[in-house]
Parts: C-alpha cells; sequence; structure tokens
C-alpha cells in the first residue's frame, strides 16, 4: 500500500544515508562485496565489506564477475584478505558527486561485467498498471478513469494466479472477450515472462548519486526491486537492491518503446553492496523479502510504500531459468532486477493525475537484509555522463597487472 503525506522540511545535506541505514543489519554476519572507483590506480577495485571496512580483494580477483563465477564465492571472499581501503561510512560519504573529493575513494555500482537484465509485470498490480499505461497512451487522466473501470471488472486480488495455468489462461479469455486483451496481460499471467534489457555492461549507478529520467518525460516513476546475481551457468549467488526507473509516459505510447522507457544516461540503480547467498542468507530468505520505497520531494511530498516478494505471481528462479539456459548463454553473468508491485498511483499535484517524480526527489530503497539504495532524481542529460567501458577496463586493468 502507498501512502503519501506532505513533508515541510527540505531536504538536507545527508540525504544519502548513514553507513549503519545503508549496510545490512547483519552486516558482521553477511559476506558483502561490491566497487569503489579508487583514485590511486585511476579504475574500479572489487571490494570486501567486514566489520565496517572496505577490503580491496583485487589482486584475488580483477573483478566481481570472477567473484561470481566461482563454485562458493561466500566461503572464499569470507577468507580473503588484502589492503584496508577505508572506513565504508567515509567512503559513502565521499560517494555523492556534488561533495566528492575526487582524490579519494567513492562507492560505484557492486557489478561490472554481468549483464544488466530485469523482469516485468511478474506482480499482479503491475500488471494493471502496464494495461492502463497502454490503454491510456500516456494520458493521465484517461488512465485515472481505466483504472477505476477496470479494477471493478476484474479486482486486485490476483497474486495467487500462477502464470500459464488454466486458471490463468481462464482470466485471459474473459479480458480477452471484455476487450481488454494487452501484450502486457500475456506476460503477465502467460507461460512466458517479459525480460529485457535494462542497460548496458558497466552503465549502472550505485548509491548516493543521481538517477536519471528523460527531461521531455512527464510521467514516471522508480521500481524498487530484488536483483539477483546470476553466474553463468545459471547458479544464483547473491542478491541487492535496484530501481529499475521507468517513464510510464513513453513505454505507454508503445511497448515497443521499451527501450527508450527503461534505458537512458542513470536509469539503472544498484546497489549499495551484493549480498552473497551462504547458508544464513540464500533464495528461502529472497522469497520471503519485504522491499521499502521512499520518496521525498523538495516540495514536502512523501511517498511510501513496500513490495512483498510473497505477492511475486512468478518464481524468481524460473525468471533466471527463462534468461540463462541452453537457450541462451551469458558467458559472465547476469543481474536480474525481478519487477516490482509499487503501483504509483497516488495524486502528487493534481486530482486523478497520480504520482510523477520531480527534480531532487530522494528515492531510498532499503531491505533489513540488504540495506538502503538511496538515489536522488535528476534529468539523465544532466546526470554523470558514462563514458568508462568494457574496453577501458580492460585497459586498466592490464596496467595494473591484474590481467
Amino acid at each position: 500500500m502507498t501512502v503519501p503525506r506532505p513533508r515541510g522540511a527540505a531536504l538536507d545535506a545527508g540525504w544519502s544515508g548513514t553507513a549503519a541505514e545503508a549496510l545490512p543489519d547483519d552486516a558482521d554476519a553477511s559476506v558483502l562485496v561490491g566497487r569503489i572507483w579508487d583514485p590511486s590506480v585511476e579504475g574500479p577495485t572489487p571490494v570486501t565489506v567486514r566489520d565496517g571496512l572496505v577490503i580491496d580483494v583485487s589482486r584475488h580477483f580483477p573483478t566481481v564477475r570472477d567473484i561470481c563465477e566461482l563454485p562458493d564465492p561466500a566461503a572464499v571472499v569470507a577468507g580473503l584478505d588484502g589492503p584496508t581501503v577505508g572506513d565504508f561510512g567515509e567512503i559513502l560519504a565521499n560517494t555523492e558527486a556534488a561533495t566528492r573529493d575526487r582524490t579519494r575513494p567513492w562507492l560505484l555500482a557492486p557489478v561490472d561485467l554481468q549483464v544488466l537484465k530485469a523482469a516485468g509485470v511478474t506482480f499482479p498490480i503491475s500488471m494493471i498498471e502496464r494495461v492502463i499505461e497502454e490503454r491510456a497512451r500516456g494520458d493521465l487522466a484517461l488512465a485515472a478513469d481505466i483504472r477505476h473501470r477496470m479494477l471493478a471488472d476484474v479486482g486486485v486480488d490476483l497474486h495467487s494466479l500462477a502464470p500459464g495455468s488454466v486458471e490463468a489462461d481462464r482470466l485471459k479469455s474473459l479480458l480477452v472477450a471484455e476487450g481488454m486483451w494487452s501484450q502486457y496481460l500475456e506476460v503477465g499471467i502467460g507461460p512466458d515472462a517479459e525480460i529485457f534489457t535494462k542497460g548496458q555492461v558497466l552503465s549502472a549507478v550505485g548509491t548516493a548519486v543521481p538517477v536519471g529520467v528523460l527531461a521531455a518525460s512527464t510521467w514516471n516513476n522508480p521500481e524498487p526491486e530484488v536483483t539477483l546475481i546470476v553466474a553463468s551457468t545459471g547458479r544464483i549467488v547473491g542478491a541487492t537492491l535496484g530501481n529499475d526507473v521507468n517513464l510510464r509516459d513513453v513505454e505507454g505510447r508503445s511497448a515497443l518503446l521499451l527501450p527508450l522507457a527503461k534505458d537512458n544516461n542513470a536509469s539503472c540503480a544498484l546497489g549499495p553492496l551484493i549480498r552473497l547467498f551462504d547458508e544464513r542468507f540464500g533464495m528461502a530468505q529472497v522469497r520471503d523479502l519485504e522491499v521499502s520505497l521512499e520518496v521525498s520531494g523538495v516540495d514536502g511530498f512523501l511517498l511510501e510504500a513496500v513490495s512483498e516478494m510473497t505477492r511475486m505471481s512468478r518464481n524468481p528462479e524460473e525468471l533466471v531459468r527463462q534468461l540463462i539456459g541452453p537457450h541462451h548463454h551469458y558467458p559472465d553473468g547476469a543481474a536480474l532486477m525481478l519487477g516490482t508491485m509499487f503501483a504509483p498511483i497516488q495524486d502528487r499535484d493534481r486530482p486523478g493525475e497520480g504520482f510523477t517524480h520531480k527534480v531532487d526527489d530522494v528515492v531510498r530503497i532499503s531491505c533489513p537484509a540488504l540495506g538502503t539504495l538511496v538515489n536522488r532524481v535528476w534529468h539523465a542529460e544532466e546526470c554523470e555522463p558514462w563514458h568508462f567501458g568494457v574496453r577501458d577496463l580492460m585497459g586498466n586493468l592490464v596496467r595494473r597487472g591484474l590481467l
């Protein structure tokens, strides 16, 4: 449930949060990996965080991808040594671009060579919103009217409906007969999931930096999601938090505009760190996670929501099987966002127009087991340009003698 309420205080300088907020509640018992930018080597460095300290593990593994390809990443990382780069809290505090000291390390997104993928319409309420987007074609007022009529006919208690089941096929037939068929309906309750490319390799941003929405977009929102870290074999080795930033007006005009709606500068946020699977934390825990969202604006607006993984209509492991297998290979593995039940329909400015971002909104996505991912919303055109690609990474690792 999403509850907006006003908040009068302006955003303060500590908008990106503290180390205690960023790290899992049981950080001392977690095996955590991520990346920093290390100015001393002019490049990204894989690290683990242990007892609040950031430890450089690059001499063992030059990329996070290499760690994730191990048979038991958590066991190996737990026993690694390496030079201490600094205190996690201090490095987090130095990550915000506006105040960053570029002579000192800062945090990056915790993945590197993994492909950036996302699954859509994995929660029934998300399916309904996508159908509304398509039918409204970006018109907020029309969307409100369609939503009212559609929910009256269909209802929202669909979380127990298994995609591809006899019951799902029956519901699809009913909606088709009512003239409400949609391609979103097909991927929401049909046998095949929607899995798309969220961004290019190395393009994800981490915590404490801006995420981007196109300046021309007038209807957009965050999508708070659990993100699985998947090895090239299809084995799930860890999880982190993600923000699958979405331009609802663009996607609503045509599903063929999904790349424009989803893949823009700074539109994919992951982090703060990857929690590797071990005896304390694995898929059993992931399936029970609750992901909280808070959006706070300089206009005093505050919106809160919770996304419960138990309400997913698709099994996360089945999504991974549809992503990676004999039919499709990713030699460097993948980060797979699992979708969200967040449906931003509450009004922000005018009745019937729902929610959309404003510049300088602060988005906090949190979960006790994974920490907190915090980003500020800017126009994508004004976010820090992404220039450091795969060729740059390989060249940097060679110069450092790590390859």
